[in-house]
């Protein structure tokens, strides 16, 4: 009997005016129980490079630090993994951290549950800010998102994230890599994945820590683009949207009817919101023993569910309505 190919892991991190954020992932991987394959940094035209992050770490890792023009991250990650030579590619955001045990984890998964595509969920650690874990919490809540990205397994299947998103070399090769959308590009992959037959799955063990650098403005526009990019979803795949992604924009404008009929009618109208809000903050306070992580993840998950909802509508309303082209919001200020 022939032996099975040895797994080799090749990590792929596009970057962009974040050498802190290399450091303390390339730290992590240092720490790594079962080493990498290799690690390639791709450098997306950033004015901050992470080039003397990197080279404290050439004896440790082994590194390969590419530099090209900014194009966004999906055009990025088709390049590191040019650059690459694993049997299966990982690709992570910067913002990311990794348990000792990860690498180990995701070459176990794959060994027992071999997929084309996988991904792991994000969490947020101990040390995460308050705020950090408060939108953690926004983006893995049941009570927000449904709770995949916090690491259940969804009735769908499974869609891989980028932040923490792996492929086999043939079926990268097979769908050409990401396209060049600015956001929802990993979604746009995984359609592509299962719309090719290849198959999906979810590793619970091989999660990040994802220490998101942003405040509740920032979070609003990551979350308001994404609500757009689910209507350029549906332009590109049509059948692609679910009536599960409208959800945040009924509840944007349920939110908003019942503040008008509060103001006109009568205060009662505001009670279904407080029931939720209240459930979100017990909800969030359980979860991480604090009240302050609670009262954060209150505001943290009306602006995840009111950003998207808002991008989402804009997105009907421009893509759909005015038959515009595939466009998204914030495009020189989204990290300022």
């Amino acid at each position: 009997m022939t032996a099975p190919a040895p797994i080799t892991l090749s990590i792929v991190v596009p970057v962009y005016d974040r050498p802190d954020e290399v450091d303390e992932l390339l730290a992590s991987l240092c720490a790594q129980s079962e080493a990498p394959h290799e690690v390639i940094i791709v450098e997306d035209g950033s004015q901050r490079p992470a080039d003397a992050v990197v080279a404290r770490y050439r004896d440790r890792l082994p590194l390969i630090y590419h530099v090209k023009p900014n194009s966004g991250p999906g055009p990025s990650r088709n390049e590191g993994f040019d650059k690459s030579s694993g049997s299966h590619v990982l690709f992570l955001d910067s913002d990311c951290v990794l348990p000792p045990g990860y690498l180990a984890a995701v070459r176990a998964s794959i060994a027992a549950d071999p997929a084309d595509a996988f991904g792991g969920p994000d969490r947020a650690d101990d040390a995460s800010t308050p705020l950090q874990k408060a939108i953690d919490h926004a983006m893995t809540s049941f009570l927000t998102t449904g709770g995949i990205r916090g690491g259940r397994r969804s009735m769908e299947r499974f869609h891989p994230r980028s932040f923490n998103m792996g492929l086999t070399r043939a079926a990268f090769s097979q769908l050409q890599g990401f396209a060049p959308m600015r956001f929802g590009e990993d979604i746009d992959l995984s359609i592509r994945l299962m719309r090719a037959g290849l198959r999906t799955a979810l590793y619970p063990d091989a999660f990040v820590y994802h220490r998101r650098r942003v405040d509740l403005g920032k979070f609003f526009k990551q979350v308001h683009n994404s609500g757009i990019a689910r209507i350029n979803l549906h332009k590109r795949h049509p059948g692609s949207l679910k009536a599960v992604h409208a959800l945040p924009a009924l509840f944007t404008l349920g939110t908003l009817a019942m503040l008008l009929l509060a103001v006109f009618h009568s205060p009662w109208w505001l009670l279904p919101n407080a029931i939720y809000a209240t459930t979100l903050f017990l909800d969030a306070t359980v979860r991480t023993r604090s009240l302050h992580v609670g009262m954060l993840a209150l505001a943290a998950g009306h602006v995840q569910l009111s950003g998207y909802g808002s991008g989402f509508l804009r997105g009907v309303w421009r893509r759909i309505v005015l038959g515009g082209p595939e466009f998204h919001a914030y495009a020189k200020g989204f990290y300022k």
